[in-house]
């Protein structure tokens, strides 16, 4: 073994040291920049268990060109894809009324995505973001990883071929330049803002004569649709981390579990790997598909996780139209003409598409955000979308300073300098037993003084009730204005984040800063970033009790974040169950009345819910009759209605509880969850993994985990089906997953897991290999440093490099 392994690391060595050796490329030119293929990168990627690369480089440009390789050889298909979105081509593959996969933006429609997307192409939005000098724009590193992504995706692209059926032979993958990264990041970076209203931007038209007349917005329904908007947003993205600090630990060094909830499909998974320049810069952990840099990892010193924060990333200013011109709008009494925008799209099989958007100093004109939040342009008002991320293309130097950091004051640093994360927060804990939290996120700077000096009658209602602000855009003095310490105009400083440093524990679970640790909670920031004192969700409520008694317990290691990460615990369970299954078994006559008006005899359920064990486990019994009975139940009847004690602001872990088993809706919730199952043929006291998995390759995988509504941990969002066998595929929930602490020695304790495993190419050995571990709850042991590369038993080293 001694022989082998001297063998190995000799053999890399060299690899390495062949690459090291390469002479530098530069790109002193657009052109250069942007084309990248011109020879000379290389790359040496180590590959380990479940198809895991550990890629080694000399320098940014050759570390691009790795990563871009392996993430090509894993998910061509799905980078491309993005690749025809960004450059606004979608229309022309795949025709304009189909739907893109929601990856990169909110369209509904491949026409209004493309004309979005070739807008900002042809506007130059991106390039003069590349043009801005650090750390306002990207540094010299970024860009190097993102032309080096480029070329090793080209380059993978004209070596290999590709056997993915999604893309085999496919017209549409092509290869890129360093401007198509680029757009990608932004189109990352503006997901909670333009990308949030796209079809409002590319649909909006100024009034005719023939344009009938609009009421303008119900002020409460657009405020109670814009807190759904944002709810379903966070019901698509979420997360869980916790940072447990040296005071809680076996032996007073840190500990991070990160479990955030993202697409099981598309342009949102992440992808596992481990990043190196010797001396420079080595990291492992989780990118977002076309994203160059890790975004939740670890190294040596410190890990972090990141989860969807619930400050608003966008706001609106309402126009005041000048009453000759629509396409004008006045400021302090003086009009000032929108920019227009013109846009031309290839469609497939049809004549080329022109349309117009309009653009003001705010932001673009906007019809609607979603569906149900109309904005109506009528020949009096108009709004425009302000979005500061539009403005940021700096994620990849904060993720880049992550990971070189040597502990969470350095990751609060890197924050700090760069400002580029645009819609999460971020947990950290490090090798010297610290921990933090921050919602250090890029956002408009809406003051509460300033909505209550500014806000239109609109936005006096929807900004405290959803933190979207609403502003006179008539008005000079209601500019946003800058805090001194902000890398870019109208965005709050890092002195205004909400921070939480060196607590016991640090946990989000997508509720506001506030109840980060219990026992210490935030307040003082400003409503734009979330709530202060209002009802938590159920899984923040199950995750602090959690991590609180975790906490308390003390002496904690990495394998108790594992069993925190699999307990798949329900709290809506324990608090609901038990009392339940009371008022099932005292129905009268063990019937109860079903939707359609027929008597159920339910006898059965109730004797399963008493006997359910409260967990989301494959094996458990009952747990899919409570998991249907209560999305029916929390369907119809109130939150007001749910339960018998309220929320208290002084007790919010605790309340609201007590199910109030009278409330109009609970004998009927529960006659037709036993009607559902039964008519599926499904037992009411079945497994659950019996009815709650994936297919791959033909291959049913089941699932652990439970949905949003009941508050577990190990958060999945599965598709219902009962034609077939009950919940069939997820959507999204838990993903890339860590567990990381220290035990004194050079090498940091990992253990991760990707859920959904690293290629989506059903002919790949790693389509679903470490699902089938996520169906067992095992995990993959982190192979960080060399030793522990080296002596992987499946290890494979390749050389990459341009021809």
């Amino acid at each position: 073994m001694r022989t082998r392994l001297r063998r190995l690391a000799v053999t890399a060595v060299a690899l390495l040291t062949a690459t090291t050796a390469l002479p530098a490329a530069t790109a002193q030119s657009r052109e250069r920049q942007e084309h990248p293929s011109h020879g000379g990168l290389s790359a040496v990627i180590r590959f380990t268990e479940y198809g895991i690369p550990h890629i080694v480089a000399k320098d940014y440009a050759n570390l691009g060109f790795g990563t871009g390789w392996a993430q090509a050889a894993d998910q061509v298909c799905t980078l491309a894809d993005g690749f025809v979105t960004v450059r606004g081509e979608r229309s022309r593959y795949f025709g304009p009324d189909a739907a893109p996969d929601m990856s990169l933006s909110s369209a509904a429609r491949n026409l209004s995505s493309d004309q979005y997307f070739r807008g900002v192409r042809e506007s130059g939005t991106v390039r003069k973001l590349l043009a801005e000098p650090a750390p306002r724009g990207p540094s010299r590193q970024v860009k190097d990883l993102m032309r080096g992504f480029a070329a090793g995706y080209n380059a993978w692209l004209e070596q290999n071929r590709i056997t993915d059926p999604a893309c085999r032979d496919a017209a549409w993958v092509r290869p890129v330049t360093s401007l198509d990264v680029a757009a990608h990041s932004f189109a990352i970076a503006v997901l909670g803002g333009q990308g949030r209203a796209v079809d409002g931007i590319t649909a909006a038209q100024p009034p005719t004569s023939a344009t009938a007349p609009t009421a303008a917005p119900d002020a409460r329904d657009t405020a109670r649709a814009a807190r759904e908007l944002l709810a379903a947003d966070s019901a698509d993205m979420g997360s869980n981390a916790v940072a447990f600090s040296g005071a809680t630990t076996a032996n007073g060094r840190g500990l991070l579990l990160g479990n955030p909830h993202y697409p099981w499909q598309g342009g949102r998974r992440f992808w596992q790997s481990q990043q190196t320049i010797p001396g420079e810069l080595n990291v492992a952990g989780g990118s977002l598909l076309g994203s160059p840099a890790v975004s939740i990892g670890h190294n040596a010193h410190v890990a972090w996780s990141h989860t969807v924060a619930t400050g608003v990333p966008l706001n609106l200013h309402q126009l005041a139209l000048d009453p000759a011109d629509p396409t004008a709008y006045l400021v302090d009494g003086k009009p000032e003409r929108m920019t227009k925008r013109t846009v031309t799209v290839e469609v497939k099989d049809g004549a080329p598409v022109t349309r117009t958007q309009w653009w003001t100093r705010y932001g673009p004109v906007v019809t609607s955000l979603g569906s149900s939040l109309p904005l109506p342009w009528t020949s009096t008002t108009a709004y425009a979308l302000g979005d500061p991320n539009a403005a940021n293309l700096r994620g990849s130097d904060t993720s880049l300073g992550f990971g070189r950091a040597r502990s969470t004051a350095d990751v609060l640093g890197s924050l700090r300098d760069t400002q580029g994360l645009p819609w999460v927060n971020t947990i950290a804990a490090d090798s010297s037993g610290h921990t933090l939290f921050t919602q250090s996120q890029v956002l408009p700077r809406i003051t509460d003084e300033l909505a209550q000096r500014c806000s239109t009658p609109l936005g006096k209602v929807t900004y405290p009730a959803s933190g979207v602000a609403v502003l006179d855009g008539s008005r000079g003095d209601c500019a946003l204005g800058s805090d001194p310490d902000a890398v870019q105009l109208g965005v709050f400083g890092p002195a205004k984040m909400p921070v939480l440093k060196d607590a016991p524990y640090a946990e989000n679970s997508n509720d506001s800063a506030w109840l980060a640790n219990a026992d210490q909670p935030l307040t003082g920031y400003e409503r734009v970033f979330g709530t202060i004192g209002t009802p938590r969700s159920l899984r923040t409520r199950g995750a602090v009790e959690d991590v609180a008694a975790l906490a308390e317990k003390g002496a904690l290691t990495v394998r108790d974040l594992q069993a925190q990460q699999f307990a798949d615990r329900v709290p809506a369970g324990d608090l609901a169950a038990t009392d339940a299954a009371k008022a099932c078994a005292a129905l009268p006559g063990g019937t109860a009345t079903g939707g359609d008006g027929t008597s159920v005899d339910v006898r059965e359920a109730c004797g399963v819910l008493a006997r359910w064990d409260r967990s989301m486990d494959t094996d458990s019994r009952g747990a899919l009759l409570f998991d249907r009975f209560w999305r029916k139940l929390t369907a119809t009847v109130p939150a007001a209605r749910l339960w018998k004690v309220p929320f208290s602001a002084a007790d919010p872990v605790h309340t609201p509880n007590t199910l109030d088993t009278a409330a109009p809706g609970f004998a009927t919730a529960l006659a037709d969850t036993v009607t559902e199952l039964r008519a599926a043929g499904i037992a009411l006291d079945s497994r659950l993994g019996e009815h709650q998995f994936v297919v791959r390759n033909g291959r049913r995988i089941p699932v652990p985990g439970g949905t949003e509504s009941l508050g577990v941990w190990n958060k999945v969002e599965p598709v219902w089906n009962p034609a077939v066998g009950g919940y069939t595929e997820v959507t999204t929930g838990s993903s890339y997953i860590q567990a990381v602490g220290w035990d004194g020695g050079r090498c940091p304790v990992a253990r991760t897991l990707l859920t959904y495993s690293q290629s989506s190419n059903p002919k790949s050995p790693h389509f679903a290999d470490q699902t089938r571990l996520f169906s067992g709850e095992k995990w993959v042991t982190s192979r960080f440093c060399e030793k522990d590369i080296l002596s992987s038993p499946g290890l494979k080293i390749v050389r990459v490099r341009e021809r």
